[in-house]
């Protein structure tokens, strides 16, 4: 029974998530029926990190198992074909080893998250990054980012409904850089809980629009609080654009 590991790009603007939800489509349903029509075979669809509802993947990797080989491009095409005109496209496709998982496997993930600090509103990237049209400072924002570099418990900047068994995690980089009018944070981690980069993002808004200091975000982490940190920033502006293994 061959193993594929295939990596996707998507818009999550109209899903629901990742996974698999009665309430909306989802990515997960559009990959599993994409592959039932190119197989014929009912299949479960493993992903690296189960994003949530609007958020985008520049290079999602998931595995399905099949009970017959097929060329690698015939994955590809035939699942890019069956997958038409939703916003997923799979960038590549190969036979794993029989024992790869695309999510238990994972070593190290990699987030971005675009704010569009203009005035103007969006046309081209609405739906695609976050709009905040008061002047931030990104300089900020980096200096007090890398109070949260390294292991910490994140509890303060953990959704409620989070299932992790613990909150405590390694944030390997955290990075705060301007292009233009654009302003992006960089996020990389062995793994994330549930809306750690968004309230982290939210938080640093904070800093940027002077409303709060690098000294500030400090001592939201150590209250290991919800209530005390920033708010959640939405989620159109995150990118899920990397998985290590």
């Amino acid at each position: 029974m061959p193993r594929y590991r295939i990596i996707v790009e998507y818009n999550g603007l109209q899903y629901v998530g990742f996974q698999r939800q009665e309430n909306g489509p989802s990515i997960q349903a559009s990959l599993e029926r994409a592959v039932e029509a190119l197989s014929g075979e009912e299949v479960t669809v493993f992903a690296a990190g189960r994003t949530d509802a609007g958020v985008h993947a520049l290079a999602q990797v998931c595995h399905f198992d099949l009970k017959r080989p097929f060329l690698e491009d015939t994955i590809r095409d035939g699942l890019n074909y069956h997958l038409k005109p939703r916003p997923i496209s799979v960038l590549a496709a190969q036979e794993a080893a029989p024992e790869f998982h695309a999510r238990f496997d994972a070593i190290g993930r990699a987030y971005v998250y675009r704010i569009s600090n203009r005035r103007a509103k969006l046309a081209l990237d609405q739906g695609r990054c976050w709009h905040v049209p008061v002047p931030l400072d990104e300089k900020a924002m980096h200096e007090a980012a890398q109070r949260l570099v390294g292991e910490h418990d994140f509890t303060s900047f953990r959704a409620k409904e989070c299932q992790a068994d613990s909150p405590i995690k390694t944030m390997d980089r955290l990075e705060v850089v301007r292009l233009g009018e654009e302003i992006r944070v960089l996020a990389a981690a062995r793994s994330f809980l549930h809306h750690q980069v968004r309230n982290i993002v939210g938080t640093l808004r904070l800093v940027g629009e002077g409303k709060w200091t690098a000294g500030d975000v400090t001592r939201a982490l150590h209250a290991r609080d919800r209530k005390v940190a920033g708010p959640t920033a939405p989620p159109e502006g995150l990118y899920l654009t990397e998985v290590r293994y």
